[in-house]
C-alpha cells in the first residue's frame, strides 16, 4: 500500500514548457542531440549489434554495456515523441525496436554481448558485468515507448525478459540468490509494474533490494563458482557497488556515484509504492551524508576518477573533480523520489541545483558535444566531446531534458504543488475536474513568477509553492492582495488556510517575487581546496570565470570581499544569459622579474571581471575556468 502522504509527480505529457530557457534546449535536444546520438550508435556498431551477425575476430566487439546506450536513446526519443509528434522519428524507433526484438532469445534473454561474444558466461559475473543494468535501461525504454505510442512492440519484449530474469534470480530451488553489480533494474521494474499492473515486477524489484548485501555475500559465492578469488576484486570491497551491507543498514554514501543514485532512487520508489517505511531511515541518513559532506556546489557528485564516485568526507577537489554527468542526472532522479515521499524544500533545492548546473553542463548549447566529467576548475584542456567509448552520459542528459516536465509539478489528495518555476502550464486531473495552472516568468534570470488558475468550476484545495532555499526575501500576493510568507511548510508556501483548503475561482492569480541578488558562497573549512575562496551564485545558478571573458589569467584573479557584483542580461551571449560583472584584483606577475620565489608579498591592480553561468562554460574558445575564487580583504 502506498504511503498515505506521498506526492505524485505530474506526468510530463501534462506539462507544457514554453519559456526562453528550457524550451529552446528541448528543441535542440529534439532536433540535434537525438539525431547525433542515433548516428553515433549506428557508426560505432551499437545498433548493428542487434543483428547478431558478429563473428570472433571481427571488430568492434559488442561491449557489455552497448545495449544500454541504445535503450537510453529509445527512451529519450520516446519522451520527445510524447510532447512533439514526429512520424519520421517514430518510424525510426519502429525499425530499431524490430531489430531488438529479433535479437531476443527463445527463453527471453536479451543481451547482444553475451548472446554473441560470451554465451557460456551468461549471468556468471553480476559483480562486474552489466547484464541486469542493460536490462533495466531496456525496460525503461520500453515503458517510455509504450506510454508515448501505445504500442507494445518493445514492452512485450521486456516483459518476456523480465519474466525470464524472475526465473533465474530468487531464493527458490535452483535460482541465483544474487543481484546486479550496477544498479538500475530495480527502479525500472517499478516502472514496468506501473505500465503493466503486474505485481510480479514490483516483487522482483523488492527482491533485488532486499537481497543486496546479505550474507553469505553473493559476489563472493559467484567469484568462487567461476574460479576467481574474491579477495582479488579490484575495488577491494563491496562498498564500490553499495552491497557491503544490507540497504537498510547503510548510513554513508559510498562507491560508484551513478550506481548509488540508481539504488537510492529504487529504494525511495519502493518505499512510496509499497508503504515500506523501513527504508525511510536509511534514505534519510544517506541524503544527509551526501548533502552535508559530499555534494559539489554545482550539484555534481563523485570526486574520484578511480572509482567514478565517492571518497572521504569533504573531499571535493575542483580541477580533478569527476562529477560525472550521469551522476548529476541520477541525483535529480533520487531527489524527485525523496520529494514524493516528503514534500520538503531541501530535496527540491538539490534537484534544482543539479538540474541547472551539474547536469545541464553535460551538453553543449548546440546539443552536439558532451561532458563526461564536470570539473569546477580547468587549466584549459577540458572540453566536451562528440562521443565516448563509454557513452552513458550523452543519452542520459538527453532523456532528462526530454522528460523535464515531470519535475515541475506534483499533487496529493489535498494539494497542487509547484516544485520548479518554468513558464508554461500544468494540466491536473483533480477531484473530478481538470485544473490548469499557468506560469509566466523569466526564471532563472528573474525571480518574479505569476501563476494563474484555470478551472471548470470553483474547487477547494491547497496550493503549495516552493520558496527556494537560496531566496532570502520573498513577496507573495493573491489577486493583488499581499500574502504572509513568514510561516512555510517545509519550505513551501501553502495557500489555502489551516485546513489546506481554499475555494479557488477561475482566473485566480498568485504572484511571487523571489529576490535574486548576487551571493557569495563559502565552503565548510574541512573542504580544504576552497579555504580562503568564494563562489558566486544568483538564484539557482552557480557562476564561473572563463578565460575568454577576462583580460588577465583566470588563476591570477582575486575577489575583494567588499567588491559589489552586478547582474546584467546579455541577450547575444551564450544564447542569452545574465552575467555578473564587478571589480576584482589581479596579481602583478611582472614583479617577479623571472624569479620563482621572492620575500615581498604580491601587489594587486584592479580589473573588471565577468562571470557566466557554470552550465555554459566551454561553448566558445578554449581557456581556463574557475568556480571558486580567492577572496582578499578583511571586511566583516
Amino acid at each position: 500500500m502506498p504511503l498515505s502522504n506521498s506526492l505524485q509527480p505530474l506526468p510530463f505529457p501534462s506539462v507544457t514548457i514554453a519559456d526562453s530557457f528550457w524550451a529552446p534546449r528541448q528543441q535542440v535536444n529534439r532536433e540535434r542531440t537525438l539525431a547525433i546520438e542515433y548516428d553515433q550508435c549506428q557508426v560505432t556498431g551499437r545498433v548493428e549489434s542487434f543483428k547478431l551477425e558478429w563473428k570472433p575476430g571481427q571488430t568492434p566487439v559488442p561491449h557489455i554495456f552497448w545495449d544500454s546506450d541504445v535503450a537510453k536513446w529509445i527512451e529519450a526519443a520516446s519522451y520527445s515523441l510524447t510532447t512533439q509528434p514526429d512520424p519520421a522519428l517514430e518510424g525510426l524507433l519502429d525499425e530499431v525496436i524490430a531489430l531488438i526484438a529479433s535479437a531476443q532469445q527463445p527463453d527471453g534473454y536479451l543481451n547482444t554481448h553475451f548472446t554473441q561474444v560470451e554465451p557460456e558466461n551468461r549471468f556468471t559475473n553480476l559483480r562486474d558485468w552489466h547484464e541486469l543494468y542493460c536490462a533495466g535501461h531496456m525496460i525503461e525504454a520500453a515503458v517510455a515507448h509504450f506510454q508515448a505510442t501505445g504500442q507494445r512492440s518493445l514492452l512485450n519484449v521486456v516483459c518476456r525478459y523480465a519474466d525470464y530474469i524472475g526465473t533465474v534470480f530468487g531464493l527458490g530451488q535452483g535460482q541465483l540468490p544474487g543481484y546486479d553489480g550496477h544498479e538500475e533494474i530495480e527502479l525500472s521494474l517499478v516502472k514496468l509494474y506501473h505500465a503493466t499492473g503486474e505485481d510480479r515486477y514490483l516483487a522482483l524489484s523488492q527482491y533485488f533490494i532486499n537481497q543486496r548485501g546479505q550474507q553469505p555475500h553473493f559476489f563472493d559465492q559467484e567469484a568462487v563458482a567461476r574460479g576467481d578469488d574474491p579477495a582479488k576484486f579490484w575495488a577491494k570491497n563491496y562498498a564500490y557497488n553499495q552491497s557491503h551491507m544490507p540497504v537498510r543498514e547503510q548510513s554513508e554514501v559510498v562507491g560508484h556515484a551513478v550506481r548509488a543514485m540508481y539504488l537510492y532512487t529504487a529504494m525511495a520508489d519502493l518505499a512510496a509504492e509499497t508503504g515500506d517505511e523501513s527504508l525511510l531511515p536509511a534514505l534519510e541518513r544517506l541524503w544527509d551524508d551526501l548533502t552535508r559532506h559530499k555534494l559539489y556546489l554545482t550539484g555534481g557528485i563523485g570526486p574520484s576518477r578511480h572509482n567514478e564516485g565517492f571518497t572521504s568526507l569533504y573531499d571535493l577537489p575542483n580541477e580533478t573533480a569527476y562529477a560525472e554527468t550521469c551522476a548529476a542526472v541520477g541525483l535529480v532522479f533520487w531527489a524527485q523520489r525523496m520529494l514524493a515521499l516528503n514534500c520538503d524544500r531541501r530535496y527540491a533545492d538539490v534537484l534544482e541545483r543539479a538540474l541547472y548546473n551539474g547536469a545541464l553542463s553535460g551538453v553543449s548549447l548546440d546539443g552536439e558535444r558532451f561532458f563526461y566529467e564536470n570539473p569546477l576548475a580547468s587549466a584549459g584542456g577540458h572540453h566536451r566531446q562528440a562521443w565516448f567509448d563509454c557513452a552513458c552520459c550523452p543519452p542520459n542528459i538527453a532523456r532528462l531534458i526530454a522528460s523535464l516536465g515531470q519535475y515541475v509539478y506534483a499533487q496529493s489528495e489535498q494539494d497542487l504543488v509547484v516544485h520548479l518555476y518554468v513558464q508554461g502550464s500544468g494540466k491536473f486531473e483533480f477531484h473530478g475536474q481538470t485544473v490548469r495552472l499557468h506560469q509566466q516568468s523569466e526564471y532563472p534570470w528573474d525571480g518574479r513568477v505569476t501563476l494563474r488558475l484555470e478551472l471548470e468550476q470553483p474547487l477547494a484545495f491547497g496550493l503549495k509553492l516552493r520558496i527556494p532555499g537560496w531566496c532570502r526575501t520573498v513577496k507573495a500576493a493573491l489577486n493583488g492582495q499581499p500574502l504572509a510568507v513568514n510561516q512555510l511548510e517545509r519550505g513551501y508556501l501553502r495557500i489555502g488556510g489551516e485546513d489546506g483548503a481554499r475555494t479557488w475561482q477561475n482566473g485566480d492569480q498568485v504572484e511571487l517575487d523571489l529576490a535574486m541578488p548576487v551571493e557569495r558562497v563559502y565552503a565548510h573549512p574541512n573542504v580544504t581546496q576552497d579555504v580562503g575562496r568564494t563562489a558566486l551564485q544568483r538564484g539557482p545558478l552557480v557562476y564561473c570565470l572563463e578565460a575568454i571573458d577576462q583580460d588577465v589569467p583566470v588563476e591570477h584573479i582575486a575577489l575583494p570581499r567588499t567588491s559589489a557584483l552586478e547582474p546584467c542580461y546579455t541577450p547575444d551571449l551564450l544564447g542569452g544569459v545574465v552575467v555578473l560583472e564587478g571589480e576584482a584584483l589581479v596579481i602583478d606577475a611582472g614583479e617577479w622579474n623571472g624569479h620563482l620565489y621572492r620575500v615581498q608579498p604580491p601587489s594587486y591592480r584592479p580589473i573588471t571581471l565577468r562571470a557566466i553561468p557554470y552550465y555554459a562554460w566551454d561553448n566558445r574558445a578554449s581557456g581556463a575556468m574557475a568556480v571558486w575564487l580567492p577572496e582578499v580583504g578583511t571586511g566583516s
